[in-house]
């Protein structure tokens, strides 16, 4: 048994403390932000709880830095025994922002399969449940290699890593669709997947904010209902297990990758609350990674998607 499992066996069959009271209302979504791990992993799970979250989203290393980080036995612990006492699932890590494992400099390449192998490594110990990727950059190839080698790249990344048993899945976030990115579509998303199905536990991570500017129409009704139908016909709906939910500073269409508060962009309220009604995505992770311009952001954009459930 790896050494994360039996921890965290160990850790549930002690007895759990009396949950806190919840600070902020419940909600029948898992619905969280992508959270600081400042000072150590296990603060992020303590802020998350403090500002309503039932799910959460971190780094665990930084996230624009090739040096090799290790986290500690002590915060692994202190991270698994408050995931335990606030009921806070799944954790989602977000692969550090260097990673392309569709780099065609051959030095890149081994840095970023590397990284990402440490990405693996780390996911495991604390027993996150998603690890999300973005699928790279293609530049000087063209596309159909550039899934080619991101799928290739994965598998090699991962080899002597036991995923399925650690309780891990992989999952490929669709992008903005700028020039040589991967991932525009969600067909481009479906392929990578569909390489890796029986190699590894691999699925899907749709930001709402990527998936408008790359062209889909998700801010009239009738859009989003198609849109919802395109994505289920390419990738299957209960294959998406995170939605990044981020309204957008860009126009549909526009490719660019601009992040907006909840409701005050160019996507607005409405869509969300049809994407967390949902009975297709009940199952999955509502996670916000919005920008904090002011002290109190976070809590406010946790709280805006948690008003447009029911």
């Amino acid at each position: 048994m790896p050494r994360s499992l039996a921890r965290e066996q160990d850790i549930h069959s002690r007895p759990t403390p009396k949950s806190p009271p919840r600070l902020t209302s419940l909600t029948s979504r898992r619905i969280g932000i992508h959270t600081s791990t400042a000072g150590g992993i296990h603060n992020a799970a303590e802020h998350a709880y403090r500002i309503g979250c039932n799910t959460l989203q971190i780094f665990s290393s930084s996230p624009r830095q090739w040096a090799r980080h290790e986290l500690s036995y002590p915060l692994c612990e202190q991270m698994l025994r408050l995931r335990a006492l606030y009921n806070l699932k799944p954790l989602v890590i977000h692969t550090n922002y260097l990673v392309n494992l569709a780099s065609t400099n051959e030095l890149f390449l081994k840095k970023s399969i590397e990284a990402f192998r440490g990405e693996v490594e780390r996911a495991l110990a604390i027993c996150a449940d998603y690890l999300v990727l973005h699928p790279g950059s293609f530049r000087g190839a063209d596309r159909e290699a550039g899934l080619l080698q991101t799928a290739a790249a994965i598998a090699a990344a991962i080899q002597g890593l036991d995923l399925a048993q650690g309780g891990l899945t992989i999952l490929i976030e669709n992008t903005a669709g700028s020039e040589f990115s991967l991932g525009g579509s969600f067909e481009q998303v479906g392929e990578v997947i569909d390489r890796l199905r029986d190699i590894i536990p691999i699925a899907a991570c749709i930001d709402t904010c990527h998936t408008h500017v790359a062209g889909y129409d998700i801010v009239s009704e009738e859009g989003i209902y198609q849109t919802l139908q395109h994505l289920d016909a390419a990738i299957g709906l209960n294959n998406v297990k995170v939605i990044h939910c981020n309204d957008a500073k860009a126009a549909r269409g526009s490719k660019l990758d601009r992040h907006q508060q909840i409701g005050k962009g160019t996507i607005g309220s409405e869509p969300f609350r049809i994407l967390l009604n949902d009975l297709r995505l009940a199952h999955a992770a509502f996670i916000a990674e919005t920008p904090i311009d002011k002290p109190g952001d976070d809590r406010r954009n946790v709280e805006a998607l948690k008003k447009l459930v029911g």
